[in-house]
């Protein structure tokens, strides 16, 4: 069979992703291209690799035996090419990261920095959920992955490299706004927007509260940090929030942070990786490079000086 690393690689999209047109995206082609090589690669093997069934598509018998041959084919050349840019000393290269949504707010301003300093290297962002992140480090199709909580598991390497803090976010005019030392019980009375039940957020202030023998009970529960936040301007509550990720809501006076008992809670972000993992030079002086300098250069983006002084001052405010 004449096969080439290209149609490899668009069929393990394919198959990781099930779907044509999401592997299209990922893969930066049209949804034709992709079939058209999967289909050249049906044709070499001389049998279908993909079933569909309904709306969706399966590997058949043959695909799943592809999958595990073009996985280790495409490990290997990964590998390879890792070995080779590490002889030369060059960074440059792909560098495959997948992280949770809520690191938008700081990770690109990161990778943009990088990548002044290393422009020859090809990044690859996935934003997703921590289930996902999950899966995908588990899967290995990353070179390492961020997320704010890291699960038990010793086969697993987690980095801290950047201060990850919660705080009660309100709209301006909220009755709370201007008293000082607001406690838990009557923070759990109010009207609490919060995200789903997996949420590393929602997960710190539960057991915050558990701890004083107190239960959130939602208002409204939504998908992502965006939605919280409108829905607090909108006043339909208050919610508890990385406070990266409200600066400019802040400092544009429509959403203040409530001063209540047993907040801020400060948390870490991780970079993540499996311990038998083999970065590549590319992973390898990322990796280094936030850990040196991403706390300094998350501060400069935010537009102010120390999140602690921001703390600081806003509690000046309510005494």
């Amino acid at each position: 069979m004449h096969l080439t690393l290209q149609q490899l690689r668009l069929f393990n999209a394919v198959a990781r992703l099930g779907s044509y047109t999401r592997a299209a995206e990922q893969m930066n082609l049209t949804q034709p291209a992709v079939s058209i090589q999967v289909k050249r690669l049906e044709e070499q093997v001389g049998l279908p690799l993909f079933e569909q069934v309904g709306k969706r598509i399966f590997l058949t018998t043959a695909g799943k035996e592809m999958l595990n041959a073009s996985s280790d084919i495409l490990g290997r050349v990964s590998e390879m090419e890792d070995t080779i840019a590490d002889l030369q000393g060059k960074v440059k290269g792909p560098l495959l990261l997948s992280v949770v949504s809520t690191t938008k707010y700081f990770l690109p301003h990161l990778l943009g920095e990088f990548l002044q300093q290393y422009p020859e290297v090809e990044p690859r962002l996935v934003f997703t959920d921590q289930a996902a992140v999950l899966k995908r480090l588990n899967n290995n199709l990353d070179d390492f992955i961020v997320m704010g909580q890291v699960p038990e598991n010793r086969d697993l390497e987690a980095l801290p490299f950047l201060e990850n803090i919660l705080v009660v976010a309100a709209p301006p005019d909220h009755p709370l706004a201007n008293k000082k030392n607001v406690s838990l019980a009557e923070f759990v009375k109010e009207r609490i927007l919060v995200r789903e039940p997996e949420s590393v957020t929602r997960k710190a202030v539960e057991r915050v509260l558990q701890n004083h023998n107190l239960l959130i009970e939602p208002y409204m529960e939504l998908g992502s940090n965006e939605a919280i936040k409108q829905a607090v301007m909108a006043g339909l509550g208050i919610s508890v929030i990385s406070l990266r990720s409200l600066i400019s809501e802040y400092h544009s006076k429509q959403l203040t942070i409530l001063n209540v008992d047993e907040f801020p809670i400060r948390r870490r972000w991780y970079a993540v990786h499996l311990k038998s993992k083999k970065l590549s030079l590319v992973s390898r002086t990322f990796l280094e490079f936030i850990l040196a300098n991403g706390e300094e250069i998350a501060k400069k983006t935010a537009n102010f000086s120390s999140l602690d002084a921001l703390l600081k001052n806003h509690s000046a405010k309510n005494k």
